[in-house]
């Protein structure tokens, strides 16, 4: 039986793990949407300490695979912040979306972006978990065909893999396999984001719905889980998590 836990609010993470029977959590240390630094809290030795395991995803506003300097070199920046407060929480790896190019830019420019991420990255004892993403048609990682074209150009280094179910089944890759294929371009997924979708397939829209309450038919969801053998983080509705929790662990 693999971990399962949620995506909790930062505020105090393990007592929303134990309202939530969660044996894992994932949180953000500061805004998603913005570009402070991240802020650790009081709370870092009780969370180290813990037997809750910690994952901590980075601010959605990181897009290290762009053109744009002025996102590129600050994404670049909040992503290695957020990797040494994530070390200090010790966190089992730091979740952070593919990102894009824009409209009229070469793919190729953001996969060579990010490839300029690790070999500038000093030593870091936390593991970059690429996700995979739903919508964008320049996006670097919502098409296998795209993630592996990123995992070519990050040849020689150690980064890890994020699966999103609700991103997979919007972003048009089908449930069925998506495991399989994912392992055969990244060789490793190193966690699962257990999401239903709020809307249809291939829609490119991210909006996540408690389990058996979306698009997707559970049992999909179910397989995902199996298959990737990887720890479970469901990051549906706060009222909704426990139920999720405990509905995985009755099936898995």
């Amino acid at each position: 039986m693999p971990l399962i836990g949620a995506h909790v609010d930062q505020d105090d993470p393990l007592a929303h793990a134990r309202a939530r029977g969660a044996e894992v959590v994932q949180f953000f240390l500061g805004d998603p949407q913005g570009w402070k630094g991240p802020v650790i809290g009081d709370r870092t030795a009780q969370i180290k300490d813990s037997d809750v395991a910690v994952y901590v995803h980075a601010p959605y506003v990181i897009n290290v695979a762009t053109a744009n300097n002025r996102v590129r070199i600050p994404s670049r920046k909040l992503l290695g912040s957020n990797l040494a407060a994530a070390a200090e929480l010790g966190a089992r790896g730091l979740i952070v979306h593919g990102g894009h190019v824009g409209a009229g830019d070469d793919p190729q420019t953001g996969f060579d972006n990010w490839r300029k991420v690790f070999e500038r990255l000093e030593g870091h004892d936390v593991p970059v978990l690429i996700e995979n993403t739903a919508g964008g048609g320049n996006a670097m990682a919502r098409k296998l065909e795209r993630i592996s074209r990123l995992w070519d150009a990050l040849d020689g280094f150690d980064v890890g893999f994020c699966l999103d179910t609700c991103h997979a089944h919007a972003g048009g890759e089908e449930l069925a396999d998506v495991v399989e294929r994912v392992m055969a371009i990244t060789g490793r997924i190193d966690l699962i984001h257990c999401n239903d979708s709020r809307d249809a397939f291939d829609s490119g829209a991210d909006r996540h719905a408690s389990l058996g309450a979306g698009t997707i038919d559970p049992e999909l969801i179910l397989q995902v889980c199996r298959s990737a053998g990887a720890p479970i983080v469901v990051e549906t509705p706060a009222d909704g998590q426990a139920q999720d929790i405990a509905f995985l662990r009755s099936k898995l």
